[in-house]
């Protein structure tokens, strides 16, 4: 149908035209404008930006892209004068008027340098073949390209993240070897658990990772190693247009995931809706062997989790001042994992245990945003109010099986969980000249978390009967905070100064009641403080090849729930896990330096970190003297001394030749740990609280990794990637895990008008090396061994429809500089 209108089109202008015009003596003649377009602060190429050709009516003619080196040629531009208008996400808008006529009918503008801007224009789902690395002067950007986008999910992609690491097991993520890091999904924090989230999200869904390691003034404050930024890809072209994803991956389990996303946009409106899912089982077997009573423990886990994304938005532009923004999230989640655990004594047979647990956990989310921004004559300056609302409830039913002599009965847990999140931010900016800008804000942000549990005879009472129990817990928390940054730019010296002050409310209390007696517990913790957060950037560019860049600034990590909660996480026969309700917070100053070369096939960054800890957050483990006899352990978290952390980063994307292209990355990291430790002879018989064993730890860890991944383009349609990495020894309180190592092999074939349609196919641990093996002398002298799903086959199929050519109207970009419009979850 499109087709004939376009014949039907074109056959009435040349009708038209055959009556208007003499053909002999007007035929149309057409020219051409090429050029490179660049980073005009760190002078690298900048690929896949738009390059519009207007008329000097303001309206499109034609247009194209760069390409990874930052160069374009747009062809066929019919004579006259004409508007070369070059867009690209976060940077200022070049336009230059063009004449293409006699004697300039072939057009080269030479080097185009875009400055970095806080507006920038939503992203055109347009996805490169190799992903690149960009270091500005607050983040580190990785553009993720099709060879990291068949990798599966969030959560496998960040393991060719540089400076970010992921526990294979819990898919808890780490940057720079700390925990202590937020994640945000568009800018914006999530109520889902992270492992979770990451779990969740298609891989080819990302367009970018910010690892902001340094945040400025103007970011929340909190997560002691920086934020982990994921940005989805967004879609707001003209017209109708689209993405569909589908994959499959299989080891001993069949996973399964795919996702959708659908755009309209006309000259008013731009109406947006996504819909993803991720289906899977997950296989995991363990062996933990006791040195010291000659005991192991074998472990059989299997997952078998569904969850589906879904978003709906709608862009409303009133008029070239006024734009609306609202969307919604919502998150359906349905977890079941069947464990199987077998405790054998080989010396005394009599104290065997079996345990199987049966664990369903079902939980529901939702995100309401509302956005209103007011843009002023003046380029820039703007004033934006957002209001943000979160909703998580979860449900989690655990049945505690246990067979054996002389051991405790079984029991059951439920515990629900209800969380409300409120953000509201109020931005102002201004750009005071060409060269400055001033930016303040306003921001509130309201979390209330309750958390009830209940058990029917998990603890002890002073008689050593176990006993049902019922807990509350309610923690609230309230910051209120005021920003401020300045920023100004000279010929070769950029520098910004912030600060962020803040207003902190904590009330919590947890109510334990013991319900064959109704005897309450009420344990109350209040804590209310006020800090303040400075930050100050650095960048001296004395060439097109050279950039430099020093940054300052002081974070906070504020104990999740997790740390705080005094129900347990989980449990087993001889572990359970609390949080410490009275834990404070620590707080971070970090002073990191970074310098980036430019090279003729690439670019390398090397950069340095140090950080002063106060009052360190970390591990303690302590025997339950509720249950002596059993040996039984409590892991919970406490507060340290101060402590210093440091690091080294390089990382590099380099073209050896035309078809070759890689990027590397090592990072090394040191931090010495401290924390508390209690033990008790597991040969005493009848250990009493005397017996108990206390130990002040101290451990200087030192992490390293090293990464490269390959990308082999054999032709236009098939590429073959190759993903190395090596993890050095960790090592930490309780624990020292060996070095892991594996080898990930993948194609990729483009298909289909305009390469619309890709194939991957990807074979990760080819040479069956990824192990975690793991070796702890606290609380017991005992190694253990795991082995999860690592070594799968997947397949991927995607596929990008619609007919849409140029962007719409740009959206604020806030946090990580981007707003979610469209294309995310």
């Amino acid at each position: 149908m499109k087709r004939l209108l376009f014949l039907c089109f074109l056959l009435l202008s040349i009708s038209v035209k055959a009556h208007t015009t003499d053909p002999k003596t007007n035929a149309d003649k057409t020219g051409s404008i090429s050029g490179k377009v660049l980073d005009a602060e760190l002078k690298q190429p900048l690929p896949y930006v738009n390059v519009i050709i207007k008329n000097t009516s303001g309206e499109t003619l034609t247009g194209g892209i760069t390409l990874d080196n930052g160069t374009f040629e747009i062809k066929k531009i019919t004579e006259g004068n004409i508007i070369v208008s070059v867009q690209y996400i976060g940077y200022k808008t070049y336009n230059k008027n063009v004449n293409i006529g006699k004697g300039n009918y072939k057009v080269n503008l030479g080097n185009i340098f875009l400055e970095e801007e806080a507006e920038g224009l939503d992203a055109v789902t347009v996805v490169a073949e190799v992903s690149t690395i960009q270091q500005k002067v607050d983040r580190k950007i990785i553009n993720v390209g099709k060879d990291l986008a068949a990798l599966g999910s969030a959560s496998e992609l960040m393991t060719a993240v540089p400076s970010v690491s992921v526990d294979a097991q819990t898919g808890d993520i780490s940057l720079r070897g700390n925990q202590n890091v937020r994640v945000m999904v568009d800018g914006k924090f999530s109520n889902i658990p992270t492992a979770q989230l990451l779990r969740q999200i298609p891989s080819t869904s990302i367009k970018q990772i910010e690892l902001i390691t340094n945040p400025s003034a103007k970011y929340n404050p909190e997560g002691m190693s920086g934020i982990i930024n994921i940005v989805l890809h967004k879609n707001t072209r003209v017209g109708f247009n689209g993405n569909f994803n589908v994959g499959i991956r299989h080891q001993k389990e069949a996973k399964f995931n795919s996702s959708i996303d659908m755009n309209y946009r006309n000259g008013k409106f731009n109406l947006y809706g996504n819909y993803g899912n991720n289906i899977f089982k997950n296989q995991n077997n363990g062996l933990i062997t006791q040195i010291e009573n000659n005991s192991f423990q074998t472990i059989s886990l299997l997952d078998n989790n569904k969850s589906h994304l879904y978003k709906l938005g709608i862009d409303v532009y009133l008029n070239d001042k006024n734009t609306i923004s609202v969307f919604t999230n919502q998150n359906v989640f349905d977890g079941k994992t069947l464990n199987k655990s077998d405790f054998i004594f080989n010396e005394n047979m009599s104290n065997n245990q079996f345990q199987t647990t049966d664990f369903i956990n079902d939980n529901n989310s939702a995100q309401y945003n509302f956005d209103y921004k007011l843009d002023f004559d003046k380029e820039g300056h703007n004033i934006e109010l957002e209001i943000d609302h979160n909703i998580f409830d979860n449900t989690i039913e655990t049945d505690n099986v246990l067979r054996g002599i002389n051991i405790r009965p079984s029991y059951l847990e439920l515990t629900n969980t209800d969380r409300n999140n409120t953000t509201i931010n109020l931005d102002y900016i201004n750009p005071l000249s060409d060269k400055s800008k001033l930016e303040v804000g306003l921001q509130a942000r309201l979390f209330n978390n309750e958390i009830i549990y209940e058990s029917d005879g998990r603890v002890r009472n002073e008689s050593g009967n176990y006993i049902p129990t019922l807990t509350d817990y309610n923690y609230e928390r309230n910051i209120y905070s005021a920003y401020a940054s300045y920023s100004k730019k000279f010929e070769k010296w950029t520098y910004q100064i912030g600060l962020r002050a803040e207003s902190v409310n904590v009330d919590a209390i947890a109510n334990e009641t013991d319900l064959s007696t109704n005897l309450e517990t009420i344990i109350p913790f209040n804590n209310d403080y006020f800090q303040v957060y400075p930050s100050v950037f650095f960048t001296y560019s004395p060439s097109e090849k050279n950039s430099y860049q020093l940054s300052y600034s002081r974070r906070v990590d504020r104990p999740g729930i997790g740390q705080v909660n005094p129900i347990p996480e989980w449990n087993t026969p001889l572990v359970s896990n609390f949080g410490n309700q009275e834990l404070e917070p620590q707080f971070t100053n970090s002073l990191e330096v970074n310098y980036t070369r430019n090279l003729k096939k690439g670019s390398i960054t090397g950069g340095v970190f140090y950080r002063i800890i106060e009052d360190e957050i970390n591990r303690a483990v302590f025997v339950d003297k509720s249950d002596l006899t059993s040996n039984r352990i409590i892991l919970t978290f406490d507060n340290f001394e101060n402590t210093s952390a440091y690091g080294f980063e390089l990382s590099s994307n380099y073209r050896p030749t035309k078809w070759w292209s890689l990027n590397a990355s090592f990072d090394l990291y040191s931090q010495t740990q401290k924390g508390i430790a209690e033990r008790i002879d597991p040969t005493l018989a009848n250990p009493t609280v005397n017996d108990i064993i206390s130990e002040t730890l101290e451990v200087d860890n030192i992490i390293w990794n090293f990464r490269v991944f390959n990308n082999l383009k054999v032709s236009k349609k098939l590429t073959f990637t190759a993903f190395a990495m090596y993890r050095g020894k960790n090592t930490g309180l309780n624990f020292e895990m060996d070095p892991m190592y594996f080898v990930n092999l993948g194609a990729r074939y483009s298909f289909l008008e305009d390469n619309r349609a890709t194939f991957s196919l990807n074979f990760n641990d080819v040479f069956d090396t990824q192990r975690i093996a793991v070796v702890s002398e606290r609380p017991y002298l005992q190694t253990a061994k795991f082995f999860p799903e690592f070594r799968t086959v997947s397949a991927n199929l995607s596929y990008r429809f619609g007919d849409g050519k140029f962007r719409a109207k740009s959206r604020k970009r806030r946090d990580n500089n981007e707003k979610s419009a469209g294309g995310g979850f």
